[in-house]
């Protein structure tokens, strides 16, 4: 049982299990994680990364794109896009099972915590400061940072060859913790349309005690927003043959 498909699938589900965890452990209440920071938040999304790229990698994904903004990079750079739409399904939905599972995992926890909105932001993301282009534009900066410094890792210019086995995974790891703490703290650093979209549908699907509405207002942000950065910096690869 080895195909693209399942590896994005489990990658992302992976992914978003532990994301989205280290979001609950920080914001629910009674969790010993509970108000470790940020920090840990952007620490604990690296590792999941790194997680979910060694899964997808496994289960049949060399690529491990995980996020339909790198898919959409990598088809404008190849010239390729005839496995992106299935691609994106199978990222979809494992973030989708990801979010659930991480739900369930916290079950008795979410009536102890009162607060809708911080429920809501363990699943997907919101501004800081509401204020739709300028989100639009740090959730495409942010996208268009991953997929450029990510094209450079694997680049011919850093390593003849690519980076060392095993390598390479961790250098992504140490790119999305890095986009975290520099430029996050504006939206959140969404920077994947199914690590958002994703857990949005769970929150709105799954029966949360006290959960609120899912903000489905600011939902197209993190779409538009990534796929748009990811697509600019996948041209710039294209014409730079990296």
């Amino acid at each position: 049982m080895h195909s693209v498909w399942l590896g994005e699938f489990l990658g992302t589900l992976v992914l978003v299990l532990l994301g989205g965890g280290v979001n609950a452990g920080v914001t629910l209440r009674k969790s010993y994680a509970a108000d470790s920071g940020w920090l840990v938040i952007a620490t604990g999304w690296a590792l999941a990364v790194l997680c979910g790229v060694l899964v997808a990698q496994a289960f049949g994904s060399p690529g491990a794109n995980l996020n339909p903004a790198i898919t959409l990079a990598v088809a404008i750079e190849t010239g390729d896009f005839t496995q992106m739409l299935s691609i994106w399904s199978a990222q979809l939905s494992g973030a989708m099972c990801g979010a659930a599972l991480m739900a369930l995992h916290y079950a008795p926890h979410w009536k102890v915590t009162p607060d809708p909105a911080a429920k809501l932001g363990i699943f997907c993301t919101n501004a800081a400061i509401r204020s739709p282009l300028a989100n639009i534009l740090s959730e495409a900066i942010g996208s268009a940072v991953l997929v450029l410094v990510a094209g450079a890792i694997y680049s011919h210019g850093v390593a003849k060859d690519g980076p060392a086995n095993g390598m390479g995974q961790w250098l992504v790891a140490s790119l999305v913790w890095g986009i975290g703490l520099s430029l996050g703290g504006t939206t959140g650093y969404a920077i994947n349309p199914a690590r958002d979209l994703g857990p949005r549908l769970v929150h709105w699907i799954l029966p949360i005690p006290g959960k609120g509405g899912s903000n489905w207002a600011y939902a197209p942000v993190p779409i538009i927003g990534d796929l748009a950065g990811a697509a600019l910096a996948g041209l710039l690869l294209h014409y730079a043959h990296l």
